[in-house]
């Protein structure tokens, strides 16, 4: 049963990337954002009005902390990846810049956060970042056209995570209350929910297109990705705890790799198969190099997305 939960969950969180790709097939970032968010924002309010005892106790500041780290996790993250794959830049790719993001937090954000870095764990994230290279410059020779500062959109994306984490950490440790993630996933979503509502209906991109593949990739999106993803992230979890999560992870990119090659006729060569092996290898570095004074980066994927760090799920 844990091998089938396992192969899921990797499915469903890689189908968030997939869909951002169906989606870019039919409308723009915004508008599939924007239709992303609002029904899933409806349903949660409407269960939050029924259950309303994880909302007790919580004060509009507690609320607010909840809507800045949303903004960070969420929606900017999200933004960035849909941008990046309606430039042309693979789902692959953009699932392995995403992926080396519990590398870049544990390195930058760890001392920030008091957390010692061991050599060994430097060395890892040397090694994750240069399999990032190597797969970008992979995709960028196969996807002529595509410019090149589109590659640094997704890694903007990934840096807002870092920032969620950095915000969620000091605002959890200002606060008196501690928020549920049901509360968490709902405040996300709804904040998302109007964010990208308003940037549509300012861009005049609010109109969903009349085609069937735009709404096949909305419900993929909410279905697999939001409640197949987070709800399996959460299952999991509880059953296994938090080093099988995080090793689970790390599957995302090569999954989400092969299944873009196979669905969408992505570029998946020896250089791109090279890049993702020295960054599994990066994996295997960091969780070794921390001793008993270090702390993995990799337990940056303790908590998730549609945030991994303030219990609030939001992937791509």
């Amino acid at each position: 049963m844990n091998i089938l939960l396992s192969l899921a969950f990797v499915l469903c969180w890689s189908s968030g990337f997939i869909g951002a790709k169906l989606g870019a097939g039919s409308a723009s970032a915004l508008t599939v954002l924007m239709w992303r968010f609002l029904p899933l924002a409806v349903v949660l309010v409407a269960i939050a009005v029924v259950m309303r005892s994880a909302w007790r106790g919580l004060t509009a500041r507690d609320l607010a902390r909840q809507a800045v780290v949303g903004v960070l996790s969420q929606s900017g993250y999200l933004l960035s990846v849909y941008y990046a794959i309606q430039l042309g830049v693979s789902s692959g790719t953009t699932a392995l810049i995403d992926g080396v993001q519990p590398l870049v937090a544990g390195a930058l954000a760890g001392p920030l956060l008091g957390q010692y870095v061991s050599g060994r764990q430097w060395l890892g994230l040397g090694l994750g970042l240069s399999g990032v290279a190597v797969v970008t410059l992979a995709d960028a020779a196969a996807a002529g056209g595509v410019a090149w500062w589109a590659y640094a959109v997704p890694l903007l994306g990934m840096l807002s995570l870092v920032a969620a984490m950095v915000a969620a950490t000091f605002l959890e440790s200002r606060a008196r209350s501690r928020v549920a993630p049901s509360v968490s996933l709902t405040v996300h979503c709804v904040t998302s929910a109007v964010l990208f509502s308003v940037l549509a209906l300012g861009t005049g991109t609010a109109v969903p297109p009349a085609r069937g593949d735009f709404w096949v990739a909305v419900a993929w999106l909410v279905g697999l990705s939001t409640f197949g993803g987070y709800g399996l992230y959460w299952l999991i979890l509880k059953r296994s705890g938090v080093t099988e999560v995080n090793t689970l992870m790390f599957l995302m990119a090569p999954v989400t790799a092969v299944w873009g090659a196979l669905m969408f006729g992505e570029p998946f060569g020896v250089q791109t198969a090279l890049g993702l092996t020295v960054c599994l290898v990066a994996v295997v570095v960091v969780h070794r190099g921390g001793g008993r004074r270090g702390t993995s980066l990799t337990a940056a994927r303790s908590e998730p997305e549609e945030n991994r760090w303030t219990r609030s799920p939001g992937s791509a």
